[in-house]
């Protein structure tokens, strides 16, 4: 560490290499801020979270404070700390706002990158509906109301996805929507409108470039030659013909299509209107992944926005976006725009800068997006607005979810917002062993259900040593309620 570094605030995070729990410290740097942990057994580590450059946030200034909320119903005791204690255990400070069921590890695609390692030829069995019910029955226990997101795998490969989507919108949880690579969706014209009759809102659909090219890195390539992206093309037009929603989701490799960042964002605003947003997702190192965990060229959150911002400066302006009202600041950023017609005849954005403030709380004045956000809010709050306005935003026309009852000042927003003229733009940045800080994991809001009825918070559920080896094994099949914390701590 340099003579003129700065410790800007300390945390606990785990080793990489033997996943235990460790003291890290985020450090300013001259012009960057550096996330470093040490291990007395396995030695230092370290890893870039901003460079301020460019107008960007600042590390001090990017908060959104939060009161804590714990869970009304915790699955699990605090024994032996964050994170070997996930189930929701008493301590978590934040409650479920997205719960992904993972319906199969099946993949009709073979990805270079994939989180959850799916395909191959060791994939276990489907879980049955039997098992899918009872953690739906559980879901709906612990997190009534929360956003449902079924995946995988590729769960378009289950013929009886209609029947898991008819039992997730019986149980009352607000947005339903499917992560999906998109190549059934674009070979059948029907099965869009059959999901959507089933009560489906929302295809999340995995778009990493605006070409072929670009997307080998992540995605290799289909048999006989055909086009990844007319197949995914497809897909868009079944979804908006069927009315459901569509959020395009890119996972972003520095080497492969970051430069084509720009690109990406017009494309997606040229799908039209079927398209509700894109989010992006630097590649984190847990499953499948190009690289090694501990040198490979790392992304982090704010370098998304810089790319953004750099190759498309007509559409984004780094005073855009602001910090979540749900998760932990350094997880994700995000903006709402109008789309609008250039006078080229080319699509355009206009910040709506009331969508901060409105999802998010009050804001500074003097830079309503992008500044701290000072008055704490409640984590439940957040929560319930954080599940509400993506049900609204990332939704169909006619959302197969009741419409939403203004019975607040933040519903009633919702029901004038004309959603079908917006556009969402949000990144997410999933924490692996290297950069996973403990405070950011008690905020968590994204949660998978595992099949013994526990709510592990998406980058634990994913967190990998170096050696492969996982904090939370046996994903799809109960375990003992015990497998967490075998790494020590």
């Amino acid at each position: 560490m340099s003579e003129t570094a700065r410790t800007l605030h300390r945390t606990q995070s785990v080793c990489p290499v033997c996943l235990r729990r460790i003291d890290a410290a985020y450090v300013r740097e001259g012009e960057a801020v550096v996330f470093r942990k040490s291990c007395p057994q396995h030695g230092s580590f370290a890893v870039p979270v901003l460079r301020q450059t460019g107008g960007l946030p600042a590390f001090e200034d990017w908060q959104r404070p939060k009161t804590p909320s714990y869970p009304a119903h915790p699955l699990t005791a605090a024994a032996q700390g964050c994170p070997f204690d996930c189930g929701l255990c008493p301590g978590h400070a934040q409650h479920t706002c997205s719960a992904l069921l993972e319906v199969t590890l099946r993949c009709d695609m073979a990805c270079p990158v994939c989180y959850a390692a799916a395909g191959g030829k060791d994939v276990p069995p489907d879980p049955d509906m039997a098992t899918l019910i009872r953690q739906l029955d559980r879901l709906r226990q612990v997190s009534p109301g929360c956003n449902v997101q079924l995946s995988g795998g590729e769960p378009t490969l289950r013929d009886d996805l209609p029947d898991i989507i008819q039992a997730v919108r019986a149980r009352g949880f607000g947005l339903v929507q499917v992560n999906s690579n998109g190549l059934r969706l674009g070979r059948e014209p029907s099965w869009a409108a059959r999901l959507r009759e089933a009560g489906l809102d929302s295809v999340y659909l995995q778009w990493d470039a605006p070409d072929d090219a670009a997307c080998a890195p992540l995605r290799g390539s289909l048999p006989q030659g055909e086009s990844l992206m007319a197949r995914k093309s497809a897909a868009v037009r079944h979804c908006a013909a069927a009315g459901l929603g569509v959020v395009l989701v890119a996972t972003l490799l520095p080497e492969a299509n970051l430069p084509r960042l720009g690109d990406l964002l017009r494309q997606a605003l040229r799908l039209g209107p079927a398209v509700r947003g894109l989010h992006l997702q630097p590649l984190s190192r847990f499953g499948r992944y190009p690289g090694d965990l501990l040198t490979a060229p790392r992304l982090p959150l704010f370098g998304v926005l810089e790319a953004l911002c750099a190759q498309a400066p007509e559409l984004v302006r780094p005073e855009h976006v602001h910090p979540p009202g749900c998760e932990h600041s350094l997880c994700s950023f995000s903006a709402v725009y109008a789309r609008e017609t250039a006078p080229d005849g080319t699509p355009a954005l206009r910040l709506l800068a009331d969508a901060a403030p409105a999802c998010c709380g009050p804001s500074s004045p003097a830079r309503p997006a992008a500044a701290t956000l000072t008055a704490p809010l409640e984590a439940a709050e957040g929560a319930r607005r954080s599940r509400q306005f993506v049900a609204a935003h990332w939704a169909g026309a006619e959302p197969a979810s009741a419409s939403v009852v203004a019975a607040d000042d933040f519903s009633r927003f919702l029901a004038r917002a004309g959603m079908e003229r917006r556009f969402t733009l949000s990144c997410m940045a999933f924490q692996d062993a290297l950069d996973f800080d403990v405070e950011r994991v008690r905020g968590c809001c994204i949660h998978i259900m595992r099949p013994d009825g526990r709510l592990v918070p998406f980058c634990v559920q994913n967190l990998t040593a170096v050696d492969g080896s996982m904090l939370y094994p046996d994903r799809l099949h109960p375990g003992s309620p015990e497998d967490g914390g075998g790494h020590g701590g």
